[in-house]
Order: C-alpha cells, then sequence, then structure tokens
C-alpha cells in the first residue's frame, strides 16, 4: 500500500506536537482550505494514511456564533463544505461537520475516534491560534500542520516580521524553485471506517440556525472548488492579458474576483500560480498579477503570524504611530462614526458609493479599499477609532473579510503598514494621502457611483 503514497515534500509540514498513536484513523482537521483538490494538507494526511494502513477521515468545525459571522460569510462557507463532502465521498473519505465551540468539539471527536494522529491547516490567525493551542494542550496524539495555503510555507518565508514587500520577494522568489510545484491527484482511499458514513450536510438547514442575517448572500458569486476554478479560467483565457492597465481602474472589470474563494480555500493559489505561470500570456501580465498572488498575499501571512496585534495601531511602525500621535487633536472638519459609516451617509459620493458596493455585493474593487480606509482614518477622532471601524466593516460585508489580506491591507491604509512615510499633512501626519480629486484623475468617479459595479 505504501506504494501508493504520493509524495509531499516534508518542509511543507511540521510536528506541533509529539504524542501516542491511536488505534483509529488519520485525521484531518480542516479550518482555512477547504478544498479536496490541490490541498497539501489532505495529501499529507492521505499520505501518512497510506503508510499505516488506516482510514482517513475529515472534519471541519463550525462555530455559527464567530466573530463577524453571518448569513453571507456562513452562506458561502457551508455550500462550499456541502460540494467538498461530495467529492470526498467519491474518494471514500468520510467528512463530519461539527457544531459548536471549535476547542471543545474537536477534543470531544478526538476522544471517540483515537486518531493515528492529526494534521491541520496553517492559519496565522490569533483565534485559530487560539484554537491550535488549545488542541495541542489537551491532545494525547501527535498533531502536524501544514501549510496549504501559502505556496513558500509561512514559517520558512521568514523567520521574522518583514518590513515590506521588498524585504520578503527575494526570500519567498529563492524556495519558489523547492516549493511551486504540481499537486498531485487525490486518491480513492483504499481504507474505509468501520463505522457508518457521516450523513449528507443540508447546507440550508444549517443556514436556518445562523442568528445573524443583517447581511444577505451573494448571487454574482457562487461558493465552491468548481465555481471557483470557472471564475479563474474566465479570468486567465480574457482579462489577465489586461491586467497591468486594468487593475486600478474601478469602472473596468479587470480584476480576477478570486480573494474569496482563496480566503474559504476554495481553490489554492499555488495551482492559480502554476496555470498563470505556464500559460502563453505576455510576460508583463503574468508578473503583474503573480506578484499580488505571492509576494502580496504571503507578506500579509507573514504579518499576521509575527505581528499578533495585527488588528490592533501597535502593530503600526514606529514612525507612524509617533506621526499619527503628533496629530491627534487636528480639526476633522468632517466627522462619520460607524453608524453613519455603515449607513453610506458620509459626505463624500464617492466614499458612499464603495460602501453600498461593499454591503451590497460583497467585495469592493483593490484600489478603492485603500480610498475608502483613509476616508475612514481622515473622518475619525482618533487612529484606533478608524482601525477598528475598518476592521468591522470588511469582516461584517466583505466575502474575503476576516483575513490576513484584509488586516494587512486596512494597516497599510491607516497605518502605514508595509509602507513608507509621505509628506506630512494634517490629520494623516506621514500616512500616504489620498482624496477625491485624486481618484477623478483615475477614473470616471461619477459613472461608478451610478452604477455600482456587479462583477
Amino acid at each position: 500500500m505504501k506504494s501508493l503514497s504520493h509524495s509531499v515534500d516534508p518542509g511543507r509540514s511540521r510536528l506541533l506536537k509529539q504524542g501516542k498513536m491511536g488505534n483509529g484513523p488519520v485525521l484531518y482537521w480542516m479550518s482555512r482550505d477547504q478544498r479536496a483538490h490541490n490541498n497539501w494538507a489532505l495529501l499529507y494526511a492521505q499520505d501518512r494514511a497510506l503508510a499505516l494502513e488506516r482510514p482517513l477521515v475529515v472534519i471541519f468545525s463550525i462555530d455559527l456564533e464567530y466573530p463577524s459571522g453571518n448569513l453571507r460569510s456562513f452562506g458561502f462557507l457551508l455550500r462550499g463544505l456541502q460540494e467538498m463532502q461530495i467529492i470526498l465521498d467519491k474518494h471514500r473519505i468520510p467528512f463530519y461537520l461539527l457544531q459548536g465551540e471549535p476547542k471543545r468539539k474537536i477534543i470531544s471527536f478526538l476522544e471517540e475516534k483515537d486518531p493515528a494522529l492529526v494534521v491541520t491547516d496553517f492559519d496565522p490567525l490569533r483565534i485559530k491560534q487560539q484554537w491550535k493551542s488549545t488542541l495541542l494542550d489537551q491532545s494525547r496524539w501527535s498533531v502536524w500542520e501544514v501549510d496549504t495555503h501559502n505556496i513558500v510555507p509561512c514559517w520558512l518565508a521568514s523567520e521574522k516580521r518583514e518590513y515590506a514587500a521588498y524585504t520578503i520577494r527575494k526570500k519567498i522568489q529563492r524556495q519558489l524553485p523547492r516549493f511551486l510545484t504540481p499537486f498531485p491527484k487525490l486518491l480513492t482511499h483504499p481504507v474505509s471506517p468501520s463505522d457508518n458514513t457521516p450523513p449528507p450536510m443540508d447546507s440550508d438547514a444549517l443556514l436556518s440556525l445562523v442568528k445573524n442575517r443583517q447581511v444577505n448572500e451573494v448571487r454574482w458569486l457562487q461558493p465552491g472548488e468548481e465555481q471557483g476554478m470557472r471564475t479563474f479560467k474566465e479570468f486567465l483565457n480574457g482579462r489577465l492579458r489586461s491586467y497591468p492597465t486594468d487593475r486600478n481602474t474601478p469602472c473596468t472589470n479587470g480584476q480576477s474576483n478570486l480573494s474569496p474563494y482563496f480566503h474559504f480555500g476554495h481553490i489554492a493559489p499555488q495551482q492559480v500560480a502554476l496555470e498563470v505561470e505556464h500559460s502563453t500570456l505576455p510576460r508583463k501580465a503574468k508578473d503583474v498579477y503573480l506578484e499580488e498572488l505571492i509576494i502580496r498575499r504571503e507578506l500579509s501571512d507573514n504579518f499576521c503570524y509575527y505581528a499578533s496585534d495585527y488588528d490592533k495601531i501597535s502593530c503600526f511602525p514606529q514612525w507612524a504611530l509617533k506621526s499619527l500621535d503628533a496629530h491627534r487633536l487636528d480639526p476633522r472638519p468632517h466627522k462619520a462614526n460607524l453608524h453613519i459609516l455603515e449607513n453610506a451617509a458620509s459626505d463624500d459620493p464617492l466614499w458612499n458609493g464603495c460602501q453600498r458596493d461593499l454591503a451590497d455585493n460583497g467585495k469592493l474593487h483593490g484600489y478603492l479599499r485603500m480610498y475608502w480606509a483613509k476616508k475612514i482614518l481622515e473622518w475619525s477622532d482618533s487612529p484606533e477609532e478608524a482601525l477598528a471601524n475598518a476592521i468591522i466593516l470588511n469582516d461584517t460585508y466583505s466575502l474575503d473579510g476576516r483575513d490576513p489580506n484584509g488586516y494587512a491591507g486596512i494597516a497599510w491604509s491607516i497605518g502605514g503598514v508595509h509602507d513608507r512615510a509621505w509628506a506630512e499633512r494634517p490629520i494623516f501626519g506621514k500616512i500616504r494621502y489620498m482624496n477625491l480629486n485624486g481618484c477623478k484623475r483615475k477614473f470616471n468617479v461619477q459613472q461608478y457611483i451610478e452604477n455600482i459595479p456587479i462583477p
């Protein structure tokens, strides 16, 4: 049976806890990367199960009280998991959805199954780290972690928090030849568990239990691996060619629309990178997109992993903290609290359009995200208030909220993280400035406002 095994680079995994080997299956606790195909954590778990001649089981623990969780985010998540269960069933890999607080539910499930070992995927966010810490404290079994979200595992890309993209770029590029490799295929697992197969998921029934129903599901983008890859292929075969010129123009549908699929792990950034690299598109189009897909995205993971205060102003660089502090008492001619912001009732028609776009469609153009966050800083009584309100709005309405990219992007806009000092001005200090007139020079603001785009 060992000959069936696919080889997963050992550098993608690390042992978090040495424990005993149980009598049950190899268990993969899926969290961040919710897909059956192109998933190094699942492939690693299958490798270990094949070597031990054990069944392979996948679990996902959902807490319907998760911070900022609502009908929109839970809908995308659960419908994606339902599709994934069907794929796993075809590969004879049972999938269990646990409901309740993960710290309690997962340990209870482990006690019941007595796994040979536990595999989990990597996530730098604080709440996931806390869940994992509880697992390690209470687990009697060995626990392995696999970074299947980044191409270069986060802990190997750098051993410290990086200052900016230029300080991490060469470190990642140096290791890409080793890690940017094709995915093996998931095998139909030859050993089945002795107990009953879990029942099929009913995402609609589960969504009826969601208490926060103020933010509706989106319809323009469908969840799951199949839809994610279809969206990518449309981008690859169409918009990517003009991506270098169109990506920062909100009136043009020039972006990939893949960030929700990356956030929920429905598709693998590594698979996207491989297909882009092997395409016949112009080198410039490839390079511009791969810089954002690989370097900028993995820089965000580095930031959140090594700065556990990624959602507090203490994560801002010292020059930014000093500059913002010097301008705390500057007059704010316009102010907007959370209620005004959430209701898109500011004095700025472009900002209001951005907020309506985010609230209605669950996604905001990348260039406008910067403008959106910077205006929140300008209208807030303090950088602390600005950071908190921007995170609340992004995590509530954006499909790719609650993500390292979001926290890093907001910290860049409001606190100069991964940026440099600029000319000093009121309120902003030395934080990079953006205003409405600058946007008008870049694109047709009125056209955007009148036609909030549905990508």
